[in-house]
């Protein structure tokens, strides 16, 4: 018989203008990263509400990944620092809920990032795949 291999469920926050056109380059590139990755568009980072990002691992996602704007972003200044807050939120709230801070990830990704998005994806992957899926998780945040 043989064994099913765990792929995890990553679902990625990506902005219109400035992370969207690198994730579509590294299909458009035929750049290989996981099938389970689910990518929704927003026009800002610092937009994503902690409550969504709850959500997602509610509704079995096993980790959640912001492809942020960084300094680049065209709607606010301090889009870095409000999504970075947004991040530090949302892992308070996973550890009162019993679920690993290391199930989020937030990186800045540019419009010509395909690679550094795929290689974000194949470390995430991993590292998701070492702790198991959401709904077997046993994290203790003492």
């Amino acid at each position: 018989m043989l064994s099913e291999t765990f792929s995890p469920k990553i679902l990625v926050f990506s902005t219109d203008i400035i992370s969207d056109p690198g994730i579509d380059q590294a299909g458009l590139r035929k750049l290989h990263y996981p099938p389970t990755v689910y990518v929704i568009s927003l026009p800002c980072s610092s937009g994503i509400k902690p409550r969504w990002i709850m959500r997602a691992f509610e509704k079995g996602f096993d980790g959640v990944f912001i492809a942020a704007d960084g300094h680049e972003c065209s709607y606010s200044p301090k889009c870095a620092e409000h999504t970075n807050n947004i991040i530090v939120e949302s892992q308070k709230l996973m550890k009162e809920n019993n679920i690993n801070p290391k199930r989020i990830r937030m990186a800045a990704l540019c419009s010509v990032c395909a690679e550094p998005f795929v290689n974000h994806m194949g470390n995430f992957s991993k590292i998701l795949s070492e702790l198991g899926s959401i709904g077997t998780e046993k994290y203790n945040p003492s």
